[in-house]
């Protein structure tokens, strides 16, 4: 695929799709940059760049095709320049600059002056740039972003610390990876909102945030089921939650993925309404009684697929908000109801699409890369735990009101560390953070491995073998991948073997993708053989009863790892029919 017409603005919807405002310009399109090889652009002070010579494609990295760009060498430092025009009816309004994700430090500066600086290829971020520009005026927007992926100092997930993919690290993103855009609100405006569904009660808890608190302004609140509205009406205090009673709720559940229409409102003291915010929000439960997880209050067995997000044409970056949408479609279409979603933080409008469908997932944090573990690069350990639990933070607190997260995942394989009283600690410190945040959620502290505090029992097992596998996990149950020396033992919780499966086939119409082209175990020889093997180690993990889910790897093939469902360019390898049958097959 070739890079998108220079006129055309790539990825148009809005980016915040749970959290909606209508005064909004989408920086999207094309930008001019310049590698920084020598880490000099400080000192050549091109934050004052009125353009550079090159161009690119935003939102997608320029390791991509759709970036127009293509490098696939190691890029440590890149700066980009696009002239902004504000809106003079924005005059009076804060003005704020937002980053779906740029990897990994990022600096923007407006007309050479700093507006703000980050640290995470992960989350999303926004810089206050009223004081730095006139509405009605033209100005000079430089963003600079720095990376270094082999430093084992900053979490990248399954970006490749070597020149070539390998193994199961691909292509690395740097840079800006999601939409930039530009939005003018309020003052006093609703800066963000909890929704906490209270499935039991019939029941929706809000706890708001504004930009500044103002004597006598008020939040008003709608939600509507499609028929009715109700409404609730507050004084305008960070933090104070209050409640609204829904009249014959309604639950969200995969068979009935229901969304609640939300309004916002906020009025200042004479009753004019100073900022509206469209939302949406689903009444549904999860919790964990003994060693099984419940959804609205009945038992619920995860057949999940993992998902690694990465695209042949943007990797990290979708093509399209149809793609997005077309990759759940994708796995419910295989037989699974949910994904793990691994080794990246994935955009808000992943989540859209998965609350509207109706799509469980676990939701994972880029971990790897950091110097705690064996697969991380350098010896840093402090630095990298302290950047991972300050942008966790952050990721947990931007998607916390999608009802299709069922659970958290900060971590993934911490294996083999280089400190194990930091791990321990490091463990026990991102679990209690996360449950600080969001104690409605169960926390799968880290998947695989050696666990120290979690409220799913989670391990990884790839034997291809059904026999072997069935064997494996009857009689192993407590000891099945754990570290008796290092980790804790099982201690009851909800049980799944969250990566399993992994075989490599690549159908004759394709061919592999790479030298090192791989899958889990010897493959197959013929498809028929694919199925059976496919089936008996189903079969043998819904003959467990211990046993609480699954999540098979994996959905795609990325890169040289050929073992997805799909293809990389998610064309179909096998008969859906048979794949669909063996996943979707539940305990009796």
């Amino acid at each position: 695929m070739t890079a998108m017409k220079t006129n055309v603005i790539p990825r148009p919807e809005y980016p915040r799709p749970q959290f909606v405002r209508k005064e909004w310009i989408n920086l999207n399109g094309t930008w001019t940059f310049e590698f920084d090889s020598g880490k000099s652009g400080h000192e050549r002070e091109l934050m004052k760049s009125c353009g550079f010579k090159n161009k690119i494609i935003v939102p997608f990295c320029p390791e991509s095709k759709l970036s127009g760009v293509e490098h696939k060498d190691f890029i440590e430092m890149i700066w980009y320049h696009k002239k902004i025009n504000i809106p003079a009816e924005w005059n009076g309004k804060l003005l704020m600059l937002n980053f779906g994700g740029v990897d990994y430090e990022c600096e923007a500066y407006i007309n050479g002056k700093l507006a703000g600086r980050h640290f995470g290829g992960s989350s999303s971020f926004s810089f206050d740039i009223t004081s730095l520009v006139i509405p009605g005026g033209e100005h000079e927007l430089t963003v600079m972003a720095k990376d270094n992926t082999r430093s084992g100092n900053q979490p990248g997930g399954k970006q490749s610390p070597e020149y070539k993919s390998h193994g199961c690290v691909y292509t690395r993103t740097t840079g800006i990876w999601q939409t930039v855009w530009l939005e003018a609100v309020d003052r006093d405006a609703l800066k963000s909102c909890r929704i906490i569904p209270d499935f039991d009660n019939g029941s929706f808890c809000f706890i708001p945030a504004f930009y500044s608190v103002k004597q006598g302004n008020k939040l008003m609140v709608e939600v509507s089921d499609g028929k009715k509205t109700v409404q609730s009406e507050v004084f305008a205090n960070d933090a104070v939650p209050f409640t609204i009673k829904l009249e014959n709720p309604y639950e969200w559940s995969p068979e009935n993925p229901f969304l609640y229409d939300i309004k916002f409102f906020v009025k200042d003291s004479s009753g004019k309404i100073i900022d509206e915010v469209e939302a949406y929000a689903g009444l549904r439960k999860i919790h964990i009684e003994g060693n099984r997880m419940f959804l609205n209050n009945k038992p619920l067995y995860l057949r999940h697929v993992l998902d690694q997000g990465f695209y042949p044409d943007g990797i990290w970056t979708a093509p399209s908000d149809e793609a997005l949408k077309r990759d759940i479609e994708l796995s419910m279409k295989a037989g699974f109801n949910g994904a793990r979603l691994h080794q990246k933080v994935f955009e808000e409008r992943f989540h859209y699409w998965a609350d509207r469908l109706g799509y469980l997932t676990w939701a994972e944090y880029s971990s790897w890369g950091i110097s705690l573990w064996k697969h991380g690069t350098g010896r840093n350990s402090e630095a990298s735990v302290w950047n991972t639990l300050s942008e966790w933070k952050s990721v947990v607190e931007r998607d916390i009101n999608h009802p299709s997260i069922i659970a958290w995942t900060p971590l993934n394989e911490t294996c083999g560390a280089t400190d194990w009283v930091m791990h321990r600690r490091f463990h026990e410190d991102i679990y209690n953070l996360t449950k600080s945040i969001d104690p409605s959620r169960p926390v799968n502290e880290a998947s695989g491995y050696v666990h120290q505090i979690t409220d799913l029992w989670t391990v990884h097992y790839y034997e291809q073998d059904p026999a072997k596998y069935k064997e494996m996990i009857s009689t192993l149950k407590d000891s099945f991948n754990a570290d008796s020396k290092n980790g804790v033992a099982y201690g009851g919780q909800p049980y799944f073997i969250d990566e399993m499966g992994g075989t490599k086939w690549i159908p004759e119409n394709q061919k592999a993708f790479a030298d090192n082209t791989w899958g889990y175990g010897n493959g197959p020889k013929t498809e028929e053989e694919f199925y059976s093997r496919l089936k008996g180690v189903i079969d043998a993990i819904l003959s467990e009863k211990y046993i609480s889910g699954y999540c098979y790897t994996q959905l795609t093939d990325v890169e040289q790892e050929q073992n997805g469902i799909y293809n990389y360019d998610r064309s179909e390898k096998f008969d859906m029919c048979i794949i669909s049958g063996i996943f979707s097959k539940k305990v009796n």
